[in-house]
């Protein structure tokens, strides 16, 4: 199968270099035409030239847009990062008021037990002065 393609591909290759010759050749004796020809040429190059510069402009146009379209996507990206960069140090400092915070607790935590147990010994020392008062009075000799 690959073979006979490549043998296919050659045969019509050969036969196109021909026609391609044959055809040069009859444009070179022909001659007059040929003065024709590089008029509509001519004219055909300008018109081909002039739809290429107006293509180009097309892209060009297009470009700075997409240039412009990018500038405001940087900026976009810049007011962000700058956003999130405040934001961030919003939270280290917030974090800290919150590290602060915590240890206030824990510190008032501590003092309310340690005053809770200054307010029961207190109690505890008043009522042991009342029932000694009260023991003196009432029981004298024992």
């Amino acid at each position: 199968m690959l073979p006979s393609n490549q043998t296919s591909w050659r045969k019509a290759n050969l036969t196109c270099k021909i026609a391609i010759d044959n055809l040069e050749k009859a444009e070179l004796l022909q001659g007059g035409d040929l003065l024709r020809q590089r008029k509509t040429t001519k004219e055909s190059l300008a018109q081909t030239s002039s739809s290429i510069t107006e293509s180009l402009m097309g892209i060009s146009r297009m470009m700075a847009q997409q240039v412009q379209q990018s500038e405001e996507a940087m900026q976009s990206l810049v007011t962000s990062s700058r956003t999130i960069l405040d934001a961030n140090e919003e939270f280290k400092s917030m974090s800290g008021t919150i590290q602060l915070g915590r240890k206030l607790i824990t510190k008032y935590n501590r003092r309310e037990l340690t005053d809770k147990l200054l307010i029961f010994l207190a109690l505890a020392l008043f009522l042991a002065t009342v029932l000694y008062i009260l023991k003196k009075r009432l029981f004298p000799f024992l």
